[in-house]
């Protein structure tokens, strides 16, 4: 493993804590987790006695675990790092290359970088992470952008900060990657208009946002309050609109799809990612209700089955419920692995498809 990682910055805190909880092996190679009060950090897999989530630290290494001070588990022996092939250390080199470039680098530069000839490293590339260096470098520069926007004083200092060589350039891409104008997202979505409406169904509070493309959040939760302060945090200054009996109506269809999954859910969806995370998602709504995949099912659908991590990710990062069904997707010994919305509401939910 390398000394630092593009894939552990994608994930949130839930979703790393989540993979503890659930000894998920596929993320035995994007974090290890160091232990307060033992002093003794794991992969995510340990069998070992589960620690309180407050004493948890997260590392992208096993070094930087133990230059921070912790000392190695006896029982899953993180330390050993023999399991991640030659080419996957030279591809996360690549993606650190790339992250870490003011503009994108060349293909032939890339190579030289690997030690490969430039067909070889597309293809390598391509086979791990689901995308070419390319897409890749148009994702991580899209993620820039966004973290710019709020830095920046100008939209045209954040563009440049991003990596853009020119203004048109982003401005062509902006609406694809924001969801709206970049002034507005720079204002927390000034000038922008979401409707919600707050309902209930047999697994507990749903909220349903809105934009003027179409549904742009589904959550699920126990408390009506968190699941509107997660969408003020998410859109601190758009315009938020309770819904009307219009939008009670568009509640009621995701309230259904989800009390009688074979249903269809005939609505527009305004989905914002990358495009490695957009093609995962298609991949997921063509999972029929009834039926599951593994990480690796999906990351062999979209063409990249050495992408299984990046995968998991993207279904981590998903803010659709139920209209993007990742709760589908199950690890390839069949556990349930990780659920943004909770464990029991993925079980809840198969169980209710296979029963139907």
């Amino acid at each position: 493993m390398t000394e630092a990682t593009p894939l552990l910055d994608t994930l949130s805190a839930d979703r790393l804590w989540q993979a503890v909880v659930d000894r998920d092996p596929d993320f035995d190679n994007v974090f290890v987790y160091g232990v307060i009060t033992t002093g003794v950090y794991c992969r995510p897999s340990c069998p070992s006695r589960r620690a309180n989530r407050e004493n948890v630290q997260y590392y992208p290494t096993p070094s930087m675990a133990e230059k921070a001070g912790f000392r190695a588990c006896r029982r899953c022996h993180p330390e050993d790092t023999s399991g991640l092939s030659e080419q996957a250390r030279t591809v996360e080199l690549l993606c650190r290359y790339i992250d870490r470039a003011e503009t994108m680098p060349t293909s032939l530069e890339l190579a030289e970088v690997a030690g490969w000839s430039q067909y070889h490293m597309q293809r390598v590339f391509k086979r791990y992470v689901g995308l070419t260096p390319r897409r890749y470098a148009a994702g991580r520069r899209a993620e820039r952008v966004r973290d710019e926007l709020s830095k920046q004083t100008t939209v045209t200092s954040a563009v440049y900060s991003a990596g853009y060589n020119t203004g048109g350039r982003f401005y062509d891409e902006a609406d694809r990657i924001l969801g709206m104008s970049p002034k507005a997202y720079k204002k927390g979505g000034t000038d922008t208009r979401i409707r919600f409406a707050i309902g209930e169904c047999s697994l507990g509070a749903i909220l349903v946002a809105q934009s003027e493309k179409g549904i742009c959040s589904i959550q699920m939760g126990e408390s009506p309050q968190s699941l509107i302060e997660e969408l003020q945090d998410a859109f601190p200054a758009a315009e938020l609109v309770g819904g009307d009996a219009d939008f009670e109506a568009v509640v009621a269809q995701v309230v259904g799809l989800i009390e009688h999954p074979f249903q269809t859910l005939d609505l527009p969806l305004d989905i914002r990612g990358t495009a490695f995370q957009r093609k995962v998602w298609a991949a997921l709504q063509s999972i029929p209700p009834g039926q599951t995949a593994s990480y690796l099912d999906v990351a062999e659908m979209i063409g990249s089955p050495k992408s299984v991590r990046a995968v998991a990710q993207a279904c981590g990062a998903n803010k659709l419920a139920v209209a993007i069904p990742c709760h589908r997707v199950i690890r390839n010994d069949g556990g349930l692995s990780g659920y943004r919305w909770g464990v029991e509401r993925k079980q809840t939910l198969l169980e209710r498809e296979r029963e139907a």
